[in-house]
This record gives structure tokens, C-alpha cells and sequence, in this order.
């Protein structure tokens, strides 16, 4: 089911709210609590927040809530979200503020399934997310017929084995009207336009972010958040302190080797009734 635009609107400034204000290193329920007053009162997601709000308090997730709240967070959103709460993911709550604010910006706009399915496969290429998770969730999604969500069921087996932009052609337009001699294309479902069969037949076995910068490029689809870049410069000193340490170890090990009685290495060995706390973990100065 697809909400009003209204509603859509509100999600992405929810999203932009709380992507601007993690700086601040508030809680996120005291965030979402200045958030909701400035709602709009008339839409639903007030109330979607008081329901956040309350999961929060009770089980310290927000895409518990998302999750079951299905009839107005779309699947992929609820997804998206749980990627930050896994401690095992690789996405940050920053990031995923900002593909969900630019997704809930673009669903108030779109009218085509195959615009938001290849917006939300760029979040699974250019993030590194599963496939097989993020397409299962995608199918569940109610904006997408029936026939889009056999699909995507397929699609799970096959990515991996078959190209994207394969998988974009021969379900296109423009493969129908190359093949429309093909008995075996004209029971094939046409789920993608003739620019968009055109675009991945000139991509194929390339990089799928060509695909989809091309995707942008010629039919003015929204760009995905890239993931940020790792800052070196802030570890820079810690790295270079550990770095010293290490050298400052190997020169004293060198000094002792040189020395007629060599290296002690009882110093490494475990004595009996001494504790990991005991244990010498440094050399004795000079």
C-alpha cells in the first residue's frame, strides 16, 4: 500500500532530524521526542513515533518498532534500520539516516515500481549489504505487484550467478522488441522500459555502479548516499605512538642480544602462582 505523499515527506524530514542532530551525542528517544513536535500533526508518523518511542524504552531498538509497524514503514526502510542496530554491521547510524531520508524523499515522488527497485539495489551494491536478505525484503514490500515480487524471489537465486545488467535486459522493453521472434520472450514479463533495457545491455559485464551512474545520468534517477571515508588523519597519532612503542621493543631486544648473557626469556615464561596481572608486559628500563 502506498501512502500519501505527505507522509513520505514527513518520514524524510524525521530521518534529516535525527541525521543532524547525532553530533549533539543525545539520546535518540530525547531526539525523536524534539522531532515529534515538529511533525506535521495531521500526518500519522506522530503517532508512529510515540510507538518508536515506547520500543525504545522497552527494547532499546528502533527497527523493532519499524518492523512492526508494516503498514507504514515499508520493509527495506525497517531493514535499513535494523543494519545499524546489528553489531556485526556495517553501517552507521548516520548513513543509514541519510538512505532512508533520500528514500521516504523519492517514494512521495515515484510512480514506478523499477525506479525504487533500482535505488534500493544500489543501497545493497554500494554499501556491500546482502543480497539475498535485502531482495527478500524488497519482495515483501506492498509497493511492489505481483508480478514484481515473483521476481524478486527469482532474482535471490540467481544473483550472484547472473549478471545485474542481464537481469535488467532480458525483462526490459527493449530485449521484447530485439526478440519478439523469440517464442521464449514473449511469455516474459516486461518489468523495466526500453532506455532502461538499453542502459544495461551497454553495461554489461561491468561494474553495476557504471549501471546505475548511467541510470542517473540519462534518466535523471536520485543518487544513493555513498559510505563515508575512513578519516586516517584522526588515528594518525595513536598509530604512530603504537608504531614507536613496537620499535622501542625490537631495539631493546637487539641490545640484549648482544650482550655475552643474551636474551632472559624467562621473563616471557609463566611462573607458577603468578597471575595474567603479575606478569611482566614490559622491559625493565636500562
Amino acid at each position: 500500500m502506498q501512502l500519501p505523499a505527505e507522509e513520505y515527506i514527513e518520514q524524510a524530514w524525521l530521518f534529516t532530524g535525527l541525521k543532524s542532530r547525532l553530533s549533539t551525542n543525545e539520546p535518540v528517544q530525547l531526539l525523536l521526542a524534539h522531532i515529534r513536535q515538529e511533525i506535521l500533526a495531521t500526518t500519522k508518523l506522530p503517532m508512529a513515533i510515540d510507538y518508536m518511542l515506547a520500543e525504545l524504552n522497552h527494547s532499546g531498538s528502533m527497527s523493532v518498532a519499524m518492523r512492526k509497524m508494516s503498514h507504514y514503514f515499508a520493509p527495506f526502510q525497517a531493514w535499513i534500520m535494523a543494519q545499524t542496530e546489528d553489531d556485526r554491521g556495517r553501517m552507521d547510524m548516520a548513513t543509514a539516516m541519510s538512505i532512508l531520508e533520500h528514500e521516504a524523499r523519492y517514494r512521495a515522488e515515484i510512480t514506478s515500481p523499477a525506479a525504487l527497485f533500482l535505488f534500493q539495489l544500489e543501497v545493497l551494491c554500494r554499501h556491500r549489504l546482502s543480497y539475498d536478505e535485502g531482495l527478500a525484503v524488497m519482495a515483501g514490500d506492498p509497493f511492489y505487484d505481483e508480478d514484481w515480487r515473483g521476481w524478486l524471489v527469482a532474482a535471490r537465486r540467481k544473483i550472484g550467478f547472473v549478471d545485474i545488467a542481464d537481469l535488467i535486459y532480458v525483462h526490459s522493453a527493449f530485449y521484447k522488441e530485439d526478440e519478439d521472434d523469440n517464442e521464449s520472450s514473449r511469455d516474459r514479463v516486461v518489468l523495466f522500459g526500453e532506455k532502461e533495457g538499453r542502459i544495461a545491455l551497454a553495461n554489461r559485464r561491468r561494474d553495476p555502479l557504471y549501471l546505475f551512474a548511467a541510470l542517473q545520468r540519462q534518466l535523471k534517477y536520485p543518487t544513493v548516499p555513498s559510505p563515508p571515508r575512513a578519516d586516517r588523519q584522526a588515528d594518525l597519532l595513536p598509530r604512530l605512538s603504537r608504531r614507536l612503542e613496537q620499535l622501542e621493543m625490537r631495539l631493546k631486544l637487539l641490545e640484549e642480544e648482544q650482550r655475552e648473557s643474551g636474551i632472559d626469556l624467562s621473563r616471557f615464561l609463566k611462573q607458577p602462582g603468578l597471575t595474567d596481572e603479575t606478569l611482566p608486559h614490559s622491559f625493565p628500563e636500562d
